[in-house]
């Protein structure tokens, strides 16, 4: 077998087993639960792509990773809108009953966890490290977050490191278990187009957002549009593909009802504030401000300045 003299394979699969029940035995300490392939609660239609892991490590709710679920992926170096859009899907398809999957990057995929979030619905992190590893470290809270109602899973071992040979493959895992995979803003050599890619070989639906095609933000996207991709304005387009009952959409951008953790009213009218300041003044992180932010702006209630900097408009 691959060309491995019989002693040394017998001593390779000797040392697999042993290191298997290592994990196996340490997985409490890792708060970990191993969730084989013969588990009811593995993905099943993650057993029908080609090359499924034979176990996934979960944090939190292992449970939620046999629900149906959509995919949420995108830059990390989301501009506000592409957030807003973002974390507006995730919420939106959350309370039509979809888990979120994403992989709890900066930008796009964090936005979606915390739309999930926002509606009290069920979002699955799909790591490029172990599941007991949260990267990037300053998503320790949000890591928390999912994990208390939705789970953090990855294929790999407790304890390894994220490294780069590492995304691509935990991509096939996000797509794998999902219904469909929406892209938000992607380059050209965005590493979201590498999940599209599989999930269409998977056989999955791959639907994207259009965007500005000034920046190059989102030129990976519209091509994914060219070859095929559903457009998708609002989580209806994407129920709509997955023919799957429609949802109350969230209100409208200009809505009196809009109030984000209390942001607008920390800022005082017709004074400058960079996204520094108001981290320093609401304690939240950067990532979820920009979202915030986008939201605002898109209602006409917050102008962003030349100088990258935000002004509260009466």
């Amino acid at each position: 077998m691959l060309g491995i003299p019989a002693p040394h394979r017998a001593y390779l699969l000797g040392s697999a087993r042993v290191r298997a029940r290592q994990l196996i035995a340490d997985r409490a300490r890792h708060g970990l639960i191993a969730v084989t392939c013969r588990d009811p609660r593995y993905p099943e239609a993650l057993t029908h792509i080609a090359d499924p892991p034979i176990v996934l490590w979960a944090r939190g709710m292992p449970e939620t990773l046999a629900r149906p679920a959509v995919a949420i992926v995108g830059s990390r170096a989301a501009t506000p809108g592409a957030l807003t859009i973002a974390r507006q899907l995730g919420r939106d398809l959350a309370e039509a009953g979809f888990v979120i999957v994403s992989g709890m990057a900066r930008g796009v995929d964090a936005a979606a966890h915390l739309g999930a979030l926002d509606a009290e619905g069920a979002t699955v992190a799909v790591l490029g490290s172990g599941a007991d590893v949260v990267y990037p470290r300053e998503h320790v809270p949000l890591a928390a977050r999912i994990a208390a109602s939705g789970a953090i899973a990855s294929e790999l071992s407790p304890g390894t490191e994220p490294k780069r040979g590492h995304f691509p493959l935990r991509n096939r895992i996000i797509s794998g278990m999902s219904r469909a995979v929406v892209v938000v803003e992607a380059s050209e050599m965005s590493g979201s187009l590498i999940t599209a890619r599989m999930a269409n070989e998977q056989g999955r639906e791959v639907l994207a957002v259009p965007g500005n095609v000034l920046s190059g933000k989102n030129r990976g996207s519209h091509k994914l549009i060219r070859d095929g991709a559903r457009i998708v304005e609002s989580a209806a387009d994407v129920l709509d593909q997955l023919r799957w009952p429609s949802v109350r959409p969230s209100p409208p951008p200009g809505s009196k009802s809009l109030q984000l953790n209390g942001l607008e009213e920390t800022m005082a009218a017709g004074e400058p504030y960079s996204v520094e300041d108001l981290a320093v003044q609401t304690g939240q992180p950067a990532s979820v401000l920009l979202a915030d932010l986008g939201a605002l702006e898109l209602a006409g209630r917050v102008l962003r300045t030349a100088g990258g900097q935000y002004v509260r408009l009466d």
